[in-house]
């Protein structure tokens, strides 16, 4: 996302109060990518891509949350998706 999209999917967020599922789990400092170009061969040794994918929760969820994983390995599979799987565990 352009920094204009980013602060303007941030809005959208916090004017609903939800909660960031990634960054509940990882600091802001980190890169999060969920979306690499099929044009860089070398997409995990460049390691750059872009946050796509997001999970939001509200925060009455938030205590409920228990994991979080981008699925990077999914990008290495035969005829894989520029996409990988975002996925949360709730408990």
């Amino acid at each position: 996302h352009t920094p204009q999209e980013v602060e303007l999917l941030e809005q959208v967020r916090k004017s609903h109060n939800w909660v960031d599922v990634a960054r509940a789990f990882v600091p802001f400092e980190e890169k999060l990518y969920s979306w690499w170009s099929y044009r860089s061969k070398y997409w995990d040794a460049s390691n750059r891509g872009r946050r796509l994918d997001h999970i939001w929760v509200t925060p009455a969820l938030e205590p409920q949350l228990k994991s979080y994983k981008i699925m990077r390995e999914a990008r290495g599979w035969e005829r894989p998706s520029d996409h990988v799987p975002v996925v949360i565990d709730l408990a």
